[in-house]
């Protein structure tokens, strides 16, 4: 079990899908993994049907019959984000309901506005399955940022109790990155001169480096692209199970997600874990 204190309370936001046992078998097995209680959060009317629908389900999954459910009515997305405003939730766990478009599997609309707006990290599974499958390879978006540092011994805290057998830690390196570079402008504003390809990479060493010692196998990728489907398929060409994206916030609602990684909120190449 990890030492991930800041996930004191999480949720699962839970509908009677037809995946609805298996996204709360997932939500289980993340819930040991952080040594955490797990509420439930569900929109809809709360009747002698659906406690016992809830109370088959927790009896199943060997989960406490006693467990916490948030009732909430209305609009799906606007209520579990309330709820997770109103029981201070740090971490948030959903079914991605997402379809196929053109080979691209993108987001439902609730999990779209949970990956844009919830407050708290959110962790969104793709295919969850009844017996959840360990998560082999796990891509990490770099960011440079001290949140970007805690997210990455978060990640190495899951993968090592995963017994992963690669985090790919990744890079984006655009073509406007590349030209900025080459023109060694230096705005004399004293921001970061542009880094060349090499320099990126070696920033990118250090970056994980800085994480201290880990026995989970690393490796470090700077890809080359102009958008951020570049990294969307390099998850799929290493056919990631997971892809973890920090995103610094600053109060009680997210920020909005920085440009490079904006593409998450439409294709979800694999389950992803947003980290606030």
């Amino acid at each position: 079990m990890m030492n991930l204190s800041t996930y004191k309370v999480i949720a699962v936001a839970s509908t009677f899908s037809p995946r609805f046992e298996q996204v709360l078998s997932e939500a289980k097995r993340i819930r040991d993994r952080f040594g955490s209680e797990l509420s439930l959060i569900y929109v809809g009317e709360r009747d002698e049907k659906t406690a016992q629908k809830f109370r088959d389900a927790l009896v199943q999954l060997q989960l406490p019959g006693d467990s916490t459910i948030h009732y909430r009515q209305g609009d799906p997305a606007e209520a579990i984000l309330k709820a997770l405003a109103d029981n201070d939730v740090d971490l948030v766990m959903a079914g991605a309901l997402e379809k196929e478009v053109i080979l691209r599997p993108v987001l439902g609309n609730v999990a779209r506005r949970l990956v844009r707006e919830a407050g708290c990290s959110v962790l969104l599974f793709t295919k969850p399955e009844h017996e959840p499958k360990p998560l082999r390879r796990i891509v990490f978006i770099a960011d440079y940022f001290e949140h970007g540092q805690q997210a990455l011994k978060k990640t190495l805290g899951l993968a090592a109790a995963e017994a992963c057998e690669r985090l790919y830690v990744v890079r984006i390196y655009t073509t406007f990155d590349e030209a900025r570079a080459s023109l060694r402008s230096d705005a004399g504003d004293g921001a970061p001169r542009p880094r060349t390809f090499e320099e990126e990479e070696a920033a990118l060493e250090e970056f994980i480096l800085a994480a201290g010692h880990t026995d989970v196998p690393i490796e470090a990728r700077c890809l080359r692209g102009n958008t951020g489907f570049a990294a969307s398929d390099f998850v799929q060409s290493v056919e990631a199970d997971l892809l973890v994206v920090p995103v610094q916030t600053s109060g009680p609602t997210g920020e909005r997600l920085p440009i490079h990684i904006a593409w998450i909120t439409d294709v979800i190449p694999c389950n992803l874990w947003v980290i606030r």
